[in-house]
């Protein structure tokens, strides 16, 4: 159940949180983000017994806490888990929750995007409101029953077509107004101290301080 051992002694260190989740690209996000703190972020997937968590929570919290707790469970480890997605207002929220798989189970970003803009074809831009939001929870262990839960949103509106080459997600097709662009096409730096998910790791940071 061990995960592979870190052959940087410094890496040996810090304390070890899995995190709940096997997406490569919220793995680099928050090692990036909490590069500078003492914890070294696992992703359960090099674990070989954790199982997927059933996401059958109605809301980003509750899908947080599920899945915290799972990687917790079978690991022994603290665990770190966020549910995130993207909010848009023409669609009363949608996707929502259901945003990783708003063209189906198994849907890449490319085909989600793609359905969102089908869905707000000939819609104004001011009509085009959206935002990001994520909830994170940190258990320190499995049956923790006072989990850190912060949440973070970003605010934006939904282009008309993708842009840029970065990030992940709807980045291509969200667009951020103090930059004037989409957040695909923001530096890492620049995305991580203004996102949703940053918002809320720097809540939970400053809840460790």
């Amino acid at each position: 159940m061990n995960p592979q051992h870190a052959t940087d002694s410094q890496a040996d260190a810090k304390q070890r949180i899995v995190l709940a989740s096997n997406n490569t690209h919220k793995v680099r996000e928050f090692s990036e983000l909490l590069a500078d703190f003492p914890v070294q972020v696992v992703p359960q997937g090099l674990f070989t017994d954790v199982p997927e968590a059933d996401e059958i929570g109605l809301t980003f919290v509750e899908n947080a806490l599920i899945k915290a707790r799972n990687a917790a469970l079978h690991t022994g480890l603290a665990a770190l888990a966020d549910d995130s997605g993207i909010e848009v207002d023409a669609l009363r929220g949608a996707p929502g929750i259901y945003s990783a798989r708003y063209a189906g189970v198994g849907a890449g970003d490319e085909a989600n995007n793609r359905k969102l803009l089908q869905a707000l074809h000939g819609l104004p831009e001011q009509e085009r409101g959206a935002r990001y939001q994520c909830l994170l929870v940190y258990m320190r262990h499995a049956e923790d029953p006072t989990p850190l839960i912060c949440q973070g949103s970003w605010e934006g509106r939904i282009l008309t077509a993708p842009q840029g080459e970065n990030g992940f997600g709807y980045d291509p097709i969200f667009y951020v107004p103090e930059h004037d662009c989409s957040a695909a096409q923001l530096p890492a730096e620049v995305k991580n101290a203004m996102s949703h998910r940053g918002k809320a790791l720097q809540q939970l940071l400053r809840a460790f301080t």
